[in-house]
């Protein structure tokens, strides 16, 4: 842009100086000097690809200060210290400060000292606060999570609401949105809610490259989850989601009674035990967190390295938010989830018991239908995703389909003609009900197609029915799959105030006919599908260095671009230099600890290897490497040579 307030150079010499980066990623630069120009912005960009430098930077660009409006204590502690690291004058006000630190926030808030607060909505639409905002000199409004602000998103806040009297508070003041999900539906939302009409649209790309998506039928979840750790992620950072409580509680217990170092977050639990577990996860490698999804959110924790799910995600949005949380550092990682008939029936019935009205619920079941069909879809799971965003998926091959980095892809399911046994089980649950005047659950039903002759089947002479034993050549797991799979389609449904009873529907009497056919999804038994490896062929080029250069919010970067995390390194590391790489690590967790701030904003991962790679000599050596700015040269230079030089041979 020709016109912009503050020349282009300026920002490069700022993304150099502060950031530590030489380039823009993606649409990066493009939003800095929109905003630098002093115009309005919606921002799209997927967790990982540097949504915080489109607003960190113009901050330090534009005069005056920027209010970031930001929804949890924990991205706002995490980006200011990172902020702070760099030498930037960044404060928050929050719940979880001391008087004393409000004080010392607040006093350098008159003093016109900050370049950038952060604020949570409801603090920031208090009468003083605004009052006291309103004496600043007001160069930029960032809100973060958008998606908040829409009814119609996966997280729905009413406080975001108040957000579009910014506008009249602050006229002239240039605003940006940003959220890394959003559906056409809540993008128009938030445009209509905090009155952004004339504001410039940045959607970029929701792939994730470097993570490998893996849905597997669930059965016995806890050891699926066990297994999936031990085999593939071992020692690594992840997260567990799961729905309730207690179910938090149950998971972390199996999890450690088994080697695994788990930790629980839930808002049942004390907040100074939240927060010692949440410091525990950003500082210490290797950390389990098992949670509701309460946690995660604003974590810029760039090596998590798996995100699960126990229980079935609400909405595309939310699963797309939940597992953006691993991989933020560009290096391979996975989001896996075991799910199955029990999911389906949970949260459906939430959605129909909710007290919304008709609209919500009509919504709400949209949403959690397009969930279910990324659960059941035979083909790739990287297309359906990105195109529940609009986005169609295209691959850098000629001729190839699907994105090789999926289970679909790296193991295509089996399908099969389930016709005669779709109404096999569709009998069996007619006749069931016939017989005794009041319908069955799934279980049960199942005994009976299988020939199993318990007490329950004995008791209501269901042994001596016509469809006893017509489906003993298929496994329970087998009939779950088709039980699951017909409720999904609209066949059948559950009844929750009748123990889940199955009842069919007007849609199942074509296929009693045998006037349609049906081909389903062939279920896997144990749940799990022969894995030829975590990622192969075009999959893992994918997943190595598909994603080189994240946000450059609250971690240092190392990547070429503007990034949260670095680039994925080309070559791997050889055995000096790994031994190099670990020296530096634990010089890192001293640095760290002395100065109370994750390891990671020192530095990424990703610069300590090119680092130990590169075996820098000197302070220019060093300044040549992404991720490592002036003022990390200045600050930390010297010491990281010394490492260097105590273990490299003369």
């Amino acid at each position: 842009m020709t016109d912009l307030a503050v020349p282009p150079q300026r920002a490069f010499d700022v993304l150099a100086s502060v950031f530590g980066h030489s380039s823009f990623r993606g649409e990066q630069g493009a939003v800095v000097a929109h905003l630098v120009d002093g115009r309005d912005a919606l921002v799209l960009m997927p967790t990982g690809a540097g949504k915080s430098l489109c607003y960190q930077l113009p901050a330090l660009l534009r005069e005056g200060l920027t209010i970031v409006v930001s929804p949890l204590i924990a991205l706002m502690q995490d980006q200011v210290a990172a902020l702070r690291e760099r030498g930037v004058a960044a404060g928050a006000l929050n719940s979880s400060l001391s008087w004393d630190e409000v004080r010392s926030v607040s006093q350098a808030l008159d003093r016109g000292e900050l370049k950038l607060l952060y604020l949570a909505p409801e603090r920031l639409m208090k009468a003083d606060v605004l009052d006291r905002l309103a004496r600043q000199k007001v160069g930029l409004i960032a809100i973060d999570e958008a998606h908040c602000v829409s009814q119609w998103g996966h997280d729905f806040r009413p406080e975001y609401l108040q957000l579009g009297e910014l506008a009249a508070r602050f006229p002239g003041v240039p605003r940006v949105a940003l959220t890394a999900t959003a559906d056409p539906e809540t993008r128009r939302d938030i445009i209509e809610r905090l009155g952004l009409q004339q504001a410039g649209e940045f959607v970029t790309s929701f792939d994730r490259p470097n993570i490998v998506y893996r849905i597997v039928d669930k059965d016995e979840a806890q050891r699926q989850l066990l297994a999936f750790i031990e085999e593939r992620h071992r020692g690594e950072a992840g997260i567990v989601y799961r729905a309730t409580r207690d179910k938090v509680e149950q998971t972390t217990e199996f999890l450690r009674q088994h080697g695994i170092d788990a930790w629980a977050y839930h808002a049942g639990r004390e907040a100074g035990d939240r927060s010692q577990v949440q410091q525990r996860f950003l500082a210490e490698p290797g950390q389990v967190i098992v949670a509701t999804i309460a946690f995660g959110m604003g974590i810029d924790k760039p090596d998590v390295r798996f995100v699960a799910h126990l229980d079935l995600p609400r909405s595309i949005e939310g699963y797309y938010q939940e597992t953006g949380r691993a991989g933020r550092d560009g290096q391979p990682a996975e989001a896996w989830m075991a799910y199955g008939l029990a999911d389906v029936v949970q949260q459906r019935h939430l959605i129909d018991a909710s007290p919304a009205d008709a609209a919500f619920k009509r919504h709400a079941m949209a949403r959690l239908d397009a969930m279910l069909a990324l659960c059941e879809t035979t083909d790739c799971r990287r297309i359906r995703l990105l195109g529940y965003f609009g986005e169609a998926y295209r691959t850098a091959e000629a001729g190839e389909e699907g994105c090789g980095a999926c289970d679909n892809c790296l193991d295509p399911p089996q399908t099969w003609d389930a016709t005669e046994a779709v109404r096999k089980l569709l009998s069996a649950i007619y006749r069931c009900e016939q017989a005794s005047g009041f319908p069955f659950g799934g279980g049960h039903v199942i005994d009976v197609l299988r020939g199993q002759s318990t007490e329950k089947v004995r008791r209501f002479g269901h042994d001596r029915l016509s469809v006893f034993g017509i489906g003993a050549d298929e496994s329970v797991t087998q009939w779950r799959s088709v039980l699951r799979q017909l409720t999904i389609a609209g066949l059948v449904t559950t009844d929750a105030s009748r123990y889940n009873a199955l009842q069919l529907t007007d849609a199942a009497r074509p296929v009693l006919r045998g006037e349609q056919p049906m081909r389903l999804r062939r279920a896997v038994e144990g749940g799990r599908r022969k894995s030829r490896s975590a990622v192969s062929g075009r999959g893992r080029a994918r997943a190595a260095g598909g994603a080189a250069g994240g946000g450059a919010g609250g971690g240092s970067g190392a990547a070429r671009g503007g990034g949260d995390g670095a680039g994925a390194e080309e070559t791997a590391l050889d055995t000096v230099a790994m031994a190099q790489y670990e020296r530096l690590r634990n010089w890192r967790t001293g640095i760290a600890r002395e100065r109370q701030v994750p390891p990671y904003v020192v530095f990424h991962d990703a610069t300590l290897k090119a680092i130990a790679r590169e075996a820098p000599r000197t302070l220019d050596d060093l300044a040549a490497i992404p991720g490592v700015g002036p003022r990390k040269l200045a600050d930390l230079g010297d010491s990281v040579l010394a490492v260097i030089s105590d273990a490299t041979p003369a």
